[in-house]
Order: C-alpha cells, then structure tokens, then sequence
C-alpha cells in the first residue's frame, strides 16, 4: 500500500475510512458490469449497435425493468404485437448518425400481421391500414409522380433516414392503448432528446395531438417541426390532406445540406 493510500485509509472521514483512488474505479467498474447485466436481461433482443450509446441507459433504470416485467406478463397471458424481435426493429434500419426525419405515432396496430416495429407500417403483404391509406393519398397529391405501391411496408422509407417511432413500442392483440401508461413513453421521450440534443437539421412530423405532446422535446432552434392533425378516417380532413408535408420535408432537408427522402422507394 502507498503512503497515500495508508493515509487516506487510517483518516476516517464522517461516514467511515475514506476510499482510494482505485478503490472508487473499482466500485464503478463494478457498478457499470452490474447495469451492463441488468441492461442485457432487460432487452435481450438485438439493438441498432449505433443507438446502444444513446439509449442502452435506460434498460437499466427501475422504470424499465418494471415495464419488461409488465410486458413479460403480458406474453404469458395474451399474444402481444409486435414479436419480441421487431419491438426494436427501428433501431436496425438506419444508423442514429443518419437520422433525418422523425415520425412519431401512437402504439402499435393491435392485429395480428400488422405490427413489425415502424409506425404507420405493415410488412408485406398485409393491407394497408386506413392511416397509411390516408399518407398513401396525401402522398400522391404531394408528391410528384407518387403511386401507391400496393403494401404497406414502410421500410423503404426507414432505410433512407425516416425514423418511424411509436411512443408506445407494444400493445396487447386487439386492445388498442393496452400498454399506454406503462413506461413506454418515459423511454421514447428519452429517444427524441436524445436525438433533438446529438443531431441537427431534423424534420419532426408530429400527426396528431398524441404525437404533439413530444414537441415541448424538441430543440426547435436546431430542428424543424411540421404538425397537423392525424392521418386517421376521424381526422385526416382537419388538415392532413392538404398539408403538403412530404415535399415540405424534402425543401428542408435541402435547406440543411441533407439528401431528400425519395418517397416513392417502397
């Protein structure tokens, strides 16, 4: 032992004998381990390895351990969409660096087939749900040369940058917002900081009141923000259809030195 440390050892402070230098490396290795393994048991599905940095932090913390045991529960009572496996497929279509515009939805679709991990999406060859429909006829009105592509897998759009984020990422087979209130939204809230504090120039499409709520997160000095009502039967015509989103986002991105979503690669 050092003179330092046989010093600092037979000087007891307040609380006992204080640490050494290596003594507290020690306890924060050992503590980091211990996250590390609580992090992995949490979320044993493969993540995004470029978005481990900026959300791996959470699967460690008391909210989420209780929202996977919440959701492990679920699993043993009911089917659950989406699989394990896709609940964060977002994480494997683009890089966090390369992020360029964010959508934001409410939780997933609650049929079977539909929900694989991207708002708004359905893998192939599911049909579209009403909402998608709706982007799908905005889009045409919006977007030069546009035609529906005959499914409704959005992957296309994930793949160039579009991060297609529910706030809630599962939901219970046909009980639309069974998993709301859980701490899903604690961690997406932490996804969009994340994102509006590591990156700039990013196009926000908020649809809808529920998607809104996610604004006051936004560095609006250093992003942009489009909002209007959601794509939804019950709301498209309060002032989806007409927005003019897709070509807005593409003049922004433009703007800010960044290659345009083509939106007609589906």
């Amino acid at each position: 032992m050092s003179q330092e440390e046989s010093v600092t050892n037979d000087r007891p402070g307040r609380n006992g004998p204080q640490l050494t230098t290596e003594q507290l490396r020690r306890m924060e290795r050992n503590r980091r381990a211990a996250l590390g393994r609580l992090a992995a048991r949490n979320v044993s599905v493969p993540i995004g390895e470029s978005w481990r940095d900026h959300i791996e932090a959470e699967f460690s913390k008391p909210y989420f351990t209780k929202l996977m045991s919440f959701i492990a529960e679920e699993r043993k009572r009911f089917p659950v969409y989406p699989n394990p496996e896709q609940v964060f497929f977002w994480t494997k279509l683009c890089a966090f660096e390369d992020v360029k515009v964010v959508v934001l939805g409410q939780d997933p679709y609650p049929r079977r087939g539909q929900a694989h991990g991207l708002c708004f999406s359905v893998p192939k060859p599911t049909a579209p749900p009403p909402s998608l429909e709706n982007i799908f006829t905005e889009l045409a009105v919006d977007i030069e040369d546009f035609r529906h592509p005959g499914h409704g897998d959005l992957t296309g759009w994930a793949q160039q940058g579009v991060l297609l984020l529910n706030s809630v990422l599962t939901v219970r087979s046909c009980t639309p917002a069974s998993h709301q209130g859980r701490g899903w939204e604690l961690f997406t809230d932490a996804v969009v900081l994340s994102l509006s504090r590591h990156l700039r120039g990013l196009v926000f499409l908020l649809w809808g009141l529920y998607a809104q709520r996610k604004g006051a997160l936004i560095d609006r000095t250093r992003h942009h923000v489009l909002e209007t009502s959601h794509p939804s039967p019950y709301s498209a015509q309060l002032g989806f259809f007409g927005c003019g989103h897709f070509s807005k986002t593409n003049i922004l991105l433009r703007a800010s030195g960044k290659t345009p979503i083509d939106w007609k690669v589906l």
